[in-house]
């Protein structure tokens, strides 16, 4: 019987092998796709920069040598500040399907909830996620959703309006923005109500539902002659900060709120749970579930960083002097 030599049995093995996986190198591997459900409008950048919260993401699947475009994109939908169109938006990225889904607020985190029932939800800040629905637990989520927590707490808003009462002593007549068509704001108003009679002050609140809005908000401030503006995270409010923060600035209010968004455009301070973190533990929620662990097994975050800013430039224009306790507080000071 005549044998091959082992060498050539070697190379035409090993000519093979290298076949083999040229030709699945060629074929297309899943794209796995990134839902972003906001109540937020698109960021109107030029350069078309994507949100914080998606370059925490991507930072996160990067770190784990995964290319945008060739291992994983994202879908994005915005609402613009209509929370009605959620329900629709949440429902076209359930039918593409994406395989996962990021929900940002209450309002959008109910609307994917409601959109599917098997495809992960990471949510990131909701205030009250058991209070809403989403979880059952927030050790043992159960189901199909998880994510990251804003938990308003009656030490927090307490912790707020103290901070504000030492920089605005004579503060008396509070006006607050809010916005009874998110869900989980009326737990909140209900901690201003009770932060507020603790320390006397007056409480003015005035309801927010969409920009029409604002203007008679405005007019109701003015007329009840508040000396003071404490503003809630919401995602209509959030996106008239701007104009929120001018009207302030013009009407001598200094204001609190919970982000520093608003100090960036004018408000006086800020205290509130970091966003930069939110969305970096968010991001390592869904690198989680993109691996395989099921939201179920992974129990919602609460806050573990916090933040203190202060607009020195918003409190020279207000003829404010900002007690030296407190500029030693601040994480940031804005000059």
């Amino acid at each position: 019987m005549r044998r091959r030599p082992i060498g050539l049995i070697v190379i035409l093995v090993l000519g093979m092998l290298v076949l083999s996986l040229g030709a699945e190198a060629e074929q297309p591997g899943k794209v796995i796709r990134i839902g972003l459900l906001s109540p937020y409008a698109p960021p109107a950048d030029a350069e078309g920069r994507p949100s914080p919260l998606l370059d925490a993401v991507r930072h996160v699947l990067q770190e784990r040598g995964c290319i945008e475009g060739q291992h994983f994109t994202f879908e994005k939908r915005y609402a613009a500040g209509h929370y009605e169109r959620l329900p629709a938006l949440a429902a076209e990225l359930a039918q593409l399907p994406v395989d996962v889904m990021i929900a940002f607020a209450s309002p959008a985190a109910q609307a994917a909830k409601g959109a599917t029932r098997t495809i992960p939800i990471v949510f990131v800040n909701v205030s009250d996620p058991i209070g809403s629905g989403l979880v059952a637990h927030l050790a043992q989520p159960g189901a199909n959703v998880t994510g990251v927590a804003l938990l308003p707490t009656w030490e927090m808003v307490q912790k707020r309006l103290q901070l504000f009462r030492e920089a605005v002593p004579q503060v008396s007549r509070l006006a607050v923005l809010w916005n009874p068509a998110n869900p989980a704001n009326a737990t909140a108003l209900r901690e201003v109500e009770q932060a507020a009679k603790a320390l006397g002050v007056h409480l003015q609140a005035l309801a927010v539902r969409d920009p029409t809005e604002v203007e008679s908000a405005f007019h109701a401030i003015t007329a009840e002659q508040a000396n003071g503006l404490f503003l809630h995270g919401d995602p209509v409010l959030d996106s008239q900060n701007s104009r929120i923060a001018q009207f302030a600035l013009a009407h001598h209010l200094p204001t609190m709120s919970p982000l520093r968004m608003w100090v960036e455009a004018g408000g006086l301070m800020a205290y509130g749970a970091s966003n930069a973190h939110h969305f970096q533990r968010a991001a390592a929620l869904v690198d989680k579930i993109l691996q395989g662990t099921t939201p179920a097994d992974l129990p919602v975050e609460q806050p573990m960083k916090f933040e203190f800013i202060i607009n020195l430039k918003t409190a020279k224009e207000l003829g404010l002097t900002i007690p030296a306790t407190l500029l030693f507080q601040a994480d940031e000071i804005i000059r």
